[in-house]
C-alpha cells in the first residue's frame, strides 16, 4: 500500500477514536444506547395532545422555527440567556417546550446524557403529526445540541408578510426547493393563528389599504367577523378552515380557491412554480398516478430535519432543554 494513502488512513481512524470524526444521522441511532428513547418520546406527545389537541400543530412549529435558525440543534430550546433566540419577533407564538423538557426529563432518569433536545424536538414533530391523523414515519437521529442561541440570528425567518420571491428566497438558502416551500406550508393543514397575524391583511393590506383581494368574497365577512378591525388580536382561528384538527391535503385546496387564512399561504398561488406544484396533488385520478401529498410531504420534513445539523464530537447533548451544560 502506498505509504502516503497508509498514512492518511491511520490518521482518519485515530481522528475517529478520539471522537472528532462527525457521524451521520440515521434512523433507530439510539437502538442501543437507549432504546426507550423514541417510545418515550411518543408517549410524552401522545399524553400531551390529549390533553390539548392544538399541541400536536404547536409541536410541529416548534421543529420548523428550530430547524430555520442555527439548523436543527434545538437552539430554538434555550431560555436562560439574556439575548436567548425564543425571544425573537419571528418566534412569537411558538410553544411546545414543556413537552420536550418532561421527555428529556423522562429520558435523562433512565438514559442520562443520551439523548439530545434537537432529536426530541424532530421526534416530537413526527409523532405530533400521528396524532393529528397524519402519516407515520422514520424520523433519523443522532443530532447534537447546539451551543448557540442569539435572538438576532433569527431575525430572516420566513414571515406571514413576505412575498413569494422572499419566500423562496428563504427557503433556498436552506437547502429546500420550490417543492419543499409547498409541502411544508401545507403543515398548517393543523394548527391557529392569532387575529394579530391578519390586521393588515383584512384591513390594511398594500398597496392601497383595505382587503387582501385574494381572499375569497365569499371568504372575508367570515375572517372579519373572528378577526374584527378593533377586536381582541389574541384571538385565535383556525389556519386550515374546516379541517384544523386533522392532517389532510385540504388546505392546498383552500390556498387555490382563495380560502387561505394566512398571506403567505395565498402566496403560493402568486407564482407558477409553486402553483404547479400545489395542482399536481389535485388531479383526479391522485395519489394512484400523480404524486402522493402525504409521502412527498415526509421527504420535505426529513430533509428539512437535517438542516445544519451537528454530529459526532459538534454541539453537546444538554441535560435540560433549556440551558446550556
Amino acid at each position: 500500500m502506498d505509504l502516503e494513502l497508509l498514512w492518511v488512513l491511520t490518521l482518519i481512524a485515530c481522528c475517529c477514536l478520539m471522537g472528532t470524526c462527525n457521524a451521520q444521522l440515521g434512523v433507530g441511532f439510539y437502538g442501543q444506547t437507549c432504546p426507550s428513547a423514541e417510545p418515550v418520546v411518543r408517549s410524552v406527545v401522545r399524553n400531551a395532545v390529549i390533553s390539548d389537541p392544538n399541541m400536536a400543530a404547536v409541536l410541529l412549529r416548534l421543529h420548523f422555527h428550530d430547524c430555520f435558525v442555527e439548523g436543527c440543534d434545538g437552539s430554538i430550546l434555550i431560555e436562560n440567556e439574556p439575548s436567548a433566540e425564543r425571544n425573537a419577533f419571528g418566534h412569537q407564538g411558538v410553544r411546545g417546550f414543556e413537552v420536550i423538557e418532561e421527555a428529556k426529563a423522562q429520558l435523562e432518569a433512565t438514559c442520562p446524557g443520551i439523548v439530545s433536545c434537537a432529536d426530541i424536538v424532530a421526534l416530537a414533530a413526527r409523532d405530533a403529526v400521528a396524532m393529528a391523523n397524519g402519516p407515520a414515519y422514520k424520523v433519523p437521529t443522532g443530532r447534537r445540541d447546539g451551543r448557540v442561541s442569539n435572538v438576532s440570528l433569527a431575525a430572516d425567518m420566513p414571515d406571514v408578510g413576505d412575498s413569494i420571491q422572499q419566500l423562496k428566497s428563504k427557503f433556498s438558502e436552506k437547502g429546500l426547493s420550490d417543492k419543499d416551500l409547498v409541502l411544508l406550508s401545507a403543515a398548517h393543514t393543523i394548527g391557529t393563528t392569532a387575529c394579530f397575524f391578519m390586521k393588515d391583511r383584512l384591513y390594511n393590506f398594500m398597496p392601497g389599504g383595505g382587503s387582501d383581494p385574494s381572499i375569497n368574497p365569499d371568504f372575508l365577512p367570515e375572517l372579519k367577523l373572528m378577526c374584527p378591525q378593533d377586536g381582541d388580536v389574541n384571538v385565535r382561528i383556525a389556519i386550515d378552515h374546516g379541517s384544523e384538527r386533522t392532517f389532510d391535503d385540504q388546505i392546498l385546496w383552500n390556498i387555490r380557491s382563495g380560502w387561505a387564512v394566512l398571506e403567505s399561504d395565498a402566496k403560493l398561488n402568486d407564482d407558477p412554480a409553486t402553483r404547479s406544484v400545489m395542482e399536481s396533488y389535485m388531479g383526479l385520478f391522485n395519489p394512484i398516478f400523480g404524486p402522493d401529498f402525504e409521502a412527498d410531504f415526509i421527504k420535505s420534513m426529513v430533509k428539512m430535519g437535517r438542516i445544519g445539523v451537528k454530529t459526532g464530537s459538534n454541539g453537546e447533548i444538554r441535560r435540560v432543554c433549556k440551558s446550556f451544560n
